[in-house]
């Protein structure tokens, strides 16, 4: 065995991870190498494009789509933290992440992950007053308290961030040996030596209770708007709504199952097929999926990168719902 593997006396003797081999066969490590490759870049280049258009399109400067575009970024931060790394480790042929390195990733992945479900809490309720209350809109959604809203998702999210990631290495570690391709909480805090692990696992219910309070909200806020879309008399106008509200839905139903499936599920003591694949799903489907998402099923993101691309679209009805194009 590796003499880095072997238990470690105390924290301050630890100076680096090891983390998960998708193989240990040199040929499979180079294909992980090439189909995380191409799922990264395929991540990067479908958000890059979503921030694109609402950039240069000004039929997109709007509260919604001003939320997309932190969305996204949000994605590609969140992805960006892991990937590169386990792309790297397979094409070296190694396993190692410094303490530091570890500590950074876990920080600013939770920060992003964090972030993301906060905005699409936000984004909830800008679809809310939009339907539900079109009358208040201009007034609860302008531009300061949009900006206000998202400063304190940001600044909320890294609060959370800071406290998991403390909460975490606050105990000293047994072992170094991460069952995981990244340094995921539920599989580091298996390797704590003391008590203070139930820090981090008092962190982790207290940030189960608000995700879960978010996701309430969440739901609630989607039984009124549905219920005020069923009492449209326009068909297209129910359509136009849809269209804008599935996406939104479908996004926090992926992250917010996949995500806490993972974090609230007891981990397996050696590296698992299963453990594997949830952490795949729930850090980089969703960043993956969300432009995809996004773009089939809104038609002013469809229209705009026509327009990025030169290409013919169709235009939008103007007689569609003021209310539908914020």
């Amino acid at each position: 065995m590796d003499v880095k593997e072997e238990s470690i006396a105390n924290k301050s003797s630890l100076t680096e991870f090891l983390l998960l081999e998708f193989s240990e066969v040199r040929e499979q490590q180079i294909l992980h190498f090439f189909v995380f490759l191409v799922f990264y870049l395929a991540t990067v280049t479908g958000n890059l494009l979503i921030i694109s258009v609402v950039a240069f399109d000004h039929h997109l400067h709007t509260p919604m789509y001003l939320f997309l575009m932190n969305l996204v970024i949000q994605d590609l931060g969140q992805v960006s933290v892991i990937s590169p790394k386990s792309m790297a480790n397979s094409i070296m042929n190694t396993r190692h992440i410094s303490y530091s390195g570890c500590v950074t990733q876990v920080l600013f992945f939770l920060f992003f992950a964090i972030s993301d479900f906060f905005l699409l809490t936000v984004m909830a309720y800008d679809r809310y007053i939009a339907i539900c209350n079109p009358l208040q809109y201009e007034m609860l959604m302008n531009k300061q308290a949009c900006i206000q809203m998202i400063a304190s998702v940001w600044i909320s999210s890294f609060f959370y961030g800071v406290l998991h990631t403390g909460g975490t290495f606050a105990s000293p570690f047994c072992s170094n040996v991460v069952n995981q391709f990244f340094c995921e909480i539920p599989q580091l805090l298996k390797l704590t030596c003391s008590d203070l692990y139930l820090i981090e696992t008092g962190v982790i219910v207290l940030n189960a209770v608000t995700g879960i309070g978010c996701f309430i909200f969440i739901i609630i806020t989607y039984m009124h708007i549905f219920t005020a879309v069923l009492r449209k008399p326009s068909t297209e106008g129910r359509q136009k709504a849809f269209s804008k509200c599935l996406p939104h839905l479908m996004v926090v139903s992926i992250f917010v199952f996949t995500g806490y499936f993972a974090f609230l599920r007891l981990p397996s003591n050696s590296p698992s097929h299963l453990d594997l694949a949830i952490a795949v799903i729930y850090s980089m489907v969703p960043p993956l999926m969300n432009p995809v998402i996004y773009s089939m099923r809104n038609k002013d993101i469809k229209n705009a990168l026509s327009k990025l691309f030169g290409l013919r679209h169709s235009s939008v009805n103007s007689s569609s719902s003021h209310i539908l194009q914020r």
